[in-house]
């Protein structure tokens, strides 16, 4: 049993943010919160995102999983507004998922979990991480779009840097340490990364006050980043370019 409430806002975060890596995803409804763990396809960028309970309006269930497909899920809530609340219903009895938004009642058959990948997510020891407000991070990814799909991260004592070259322009947004909120730097570091991936998660983390973003030397890039007044907690993991294979 299941029955899940809440505002549309949430749940509009919530697949946004999955659906920037995959189509599908596998809904983990514990006993306190929502867990989310998704992969794509080329296993280069992972998604970890939990929800807790108290960010819901309603959060009655036995645990359980459900594999769904995002866009049907959006398809129901891009007809509400922020404060609309969407209702999940779920039995085993019936096998179909409830969803309801006013007077809207919208059967989705859920997928088969098993066949939806969920990664482990992998604990990482980062050497250099800066803390900045996710509207100058995203700025800085819109920016280098402009130019090129490879973006260059940098770091050291006193500064991090946004760049990318292109075949004739180049942007370059640099942050000092004072414009951080925080640096942490234990030797300097230059890591490449792909566009095509970052610039679709700006949407999400834009809004957010502040974005924490590690890396290292051919490291993976690791950004962590909260909404919903801190109750939902994102890890995005993506892996680096190596610049003579391309």
């Amino acid at each position: 049993m299941l029955n899940v409430t809440a505002r549309q806002d949430l749940m509009n975060k919530i697949v946004d943010t999955l659906n920037v890596i995959v189509e599908d995803a596998r809904f983990d409804f514990k006993e306190s919160k929502l867990e989310c763990r998704v992969v794509d396809p080329s296993h280069v960028a992972m998604i970890k995102l939990d929800v807790d309970a108290a960010a819901f309006d309603t959060w009655e269930l036995e645990e359980m999983n459900l594999g769904l497909e995002l866009r049907k899920i959006k398809d129901l809530i891009s007809l509400g507004s922020a404060d609309d609340l969407i209702e999940m219903v779920h039995s085993a009895e019936a096998g179909v998922l409830t969803l309801n938004l006013g007077k809207i009642d919208r059967n989705v058959r859920p997928l088969d979990p098993t066949t939806l990948n969920t990664p482990s997510v992998p604990k990482l020891d980062i050497p250099s991480y800066v803390e900045i407000s996710g509207a100058s991070l995203a700025q800085a990814f819109k920016a280098a779009k402009q130019v090129g799909d490879l973006v260059n991260l940098s770091i050291d004592d006193s500064m991090f840097t946004v760049h990318v070259q292109g075949q004739t322009d180049s942007v370059t947004v640099s942050f000092s340490k004072d414009e951080l909120e925080n640096l942490v730097c234990e030797k300097p570091a230059r890591s490449q990364y792909s566009l095509t991936y970052l610039l679709p998660l700006a949407k999400i983390f834009g809004s957010v006050p502040s974005v924490k973003v590690g890396f290292g030397e051919s490291f993976p890039l690791k950004m962590e980043f909260t909404f919903a007044d801190g109750a939902a907690e994102v890890e995005y993991f993506l892996a680096p370019r190596v610049e003579n294979d391309y």
